[in-house]
């Protein structure tokens, strides 16, 4: 988030109509509300507010796969001097990884290059197939840090918590009803110069097929706050509706006003929304009061400092507020959600040489949209008659191999028929996976009799 303001925007600025557009969030809201127990709300926030109650249809994003993004990028900082600034190659680096994750995971990412202080700067768009290409719904981040520091909180937590979503989507292989897009933004610190120069080459139809921008600048601040964007009127009651279902009690955003990437959208006359945790403003009593916390105290004490980093992080708040952006995305894309399904099975048998060399039976996977599971089900039958001196791997697609079964001298039982469960979610589910395995040690051989993958 910038330091300096930005252009003074209206707090409610009036929305051009769009057909079958944030019209539709009245009626999912009123399907949604949810029952707040008297007296509870505004309660300070604890770690099962993460999870409680949430609506059916919108999944529970793990907020340990959101930090797992945030340790990369805090890598990444250290390895490049310590930041993630524009023009810097900490930044070129984030983006690499981001759009790597993006690309594995079967979007479409397109890498928008522009100049800012003589440097060259890059925005990230992806893509997710499907969905009404004439009613796009939005959520960004920003992608670089300042040069005094890593810039976890600031932006790494927005960048984290868009990201994780967007791989859900992928892993549930959702189904949108309207269109699905996803944008981490350079330059957000020299004034929002990669998400205006996006917005300056849409064009005016372009401008009216995206229904909703939701923006995620700060989620994780270590002494939080809960604020809602307050612009668009369906989408500040989205979120204020969300977080009293789990007691949180919000605050409409005013330190960011005009401070961060839906700027640009809002001046174009585009619906924006998002969450913001607090920066550099002091938290009060009674915001204390509400959220738990410090008061006297800023809501990010490291707001673009050197002490920016990983440590500088609330976990539940974070885990909060990317639960809250995947709800956004699904309630306002309106579609279905179908897990990657399926099961694929080989029965051909493959003979198994005594204390030879590995062999492998493969399956070949299409069809699955997105990645693998994180519970991948690998069913073995093998027959042996000393299981003891088999390993055996499961391949998948990308080379990597998972050891399902090590060796073991003292295991004397004969044949492996059994379901293994596999963290898998790093895989494109498309491709040929293989079983492989090798009979370590003399005396018995055996055959691979067939296997099967449920995704």
């Amino acid at each position: 988030m910038r330091t300096t303001e930005g252009p003074t925007l209206p707090a409610h600025r009036p929305r051009r109509a769009r057909a079958a557009g944030l019209a539709a969030v009245g009626a999912a809201l009123t399907a949604t509300a949810l029952v707040i127990a008297p007296g509870t709300a505004g309660a300070a926030p604890t770690a099962a507010h993460a999870t409680a109650g949430k609506a059916a249809a919108t999944p529970d994003i793990p907020v340990a796969n959101v930090k797992a993004h945030l340790a990369q990028l805090q890598s990444i900082a250290n390895a490049n001097g310590g930041n993630r600034a524009h023009g810097r190659p900490g930044f070129k680096a984030s983006l690499d990884y981001v759009k790597s994750k993006l690309d594995a995971a079967g979007y479409v990412t397109t890498v928008q290059q522009f100049t800012s202080s003589g440097a060259t700067g890059y925005n990230l768009v992806a893509d997710w197939p499907g969905g009404d290409p004439n009613h796009v719904v939005f959520a960004g981040a920003h992608l670089d840090s300042v040069s005094a520091g890593p810039g976890i909180n600031d932006d790494g937590s927005g960048t984290a918590g868009v990201l994780e979503v967007a791989l859900e989507v992928a892993r549930q292989g959702y189904k949108p009803g309207k269109h699905l897009r996803f944008g981490w933004w350079g330059a957000e610190e020299l004034g929002m110069v990669g998400s205006r120069n996006y917005v300056s080459k849409l064009s005016a139809a372009d401008r009216s097929k995206i229904d909703a921008y939701l923006n995620f600048d700060m989620i994780g601040s270590p002494n939080p706050g809960y604020f809602v964007y307050g612009y668009d009127q369906n989408l500040k009651a989205l979120y204020e509706n969300w977080f009293a279902g789990r007691n949180i009690g919000t605050e409409i955003d005013t330190e960011g006003d005009g401070r961060s990437d839906h700027a640009p959208f809002q001046n174009a006359g585009i619906p924006v929304g998002g969450l913001f945790s607090g920066a550099d403003y002091i938290k009060t009593a009674a915001q204390a009061q509400k959220w738990g916390g410090t008061s006297g105290q800023a809501f990010d004490r490291c707001y673009h400092r050197s002490c920016d980093t990983s440590a500088n992080i609330d976990d539940t708040a974070l885990d909060v507020n990317t639960d809250a952006i995947a709800y956004g995305v699904w309630t306002l894309s309106g579609g279905s959600t179908t897990p990657p399904g399926g099961v694929f099975e080989s029965r051909t048998p493959v003979d198994i040489p005594d204390q030879g060399a590995a062999v492998e039976s493969p399956i070949a996977v299409t069809g699955v949209a997105g990645n693998a599971s994180s519970a991948l089900k690998v069913a073995v039958d093998i027959t042996h008659t000393y299981r003891g001196d088999l390993v055996v791997d499961l391949v998948g697609p990308s080379g990597k191999s998972y050891r399902l079964k090590s060796s073991d001298a003292n295991d004397s039982a004969a044949d492996v028929v059994a379901t293994y469960t596999v963290n898998a979610s790093a895989e494109t589910a498309n491709g040929t996976w293989k079983l492989r395995v090798q009979d370590v040690a003399a005396q018995d051989v055996g055959r691979i009799n067939g296997w099967k993958l449920t995704f």
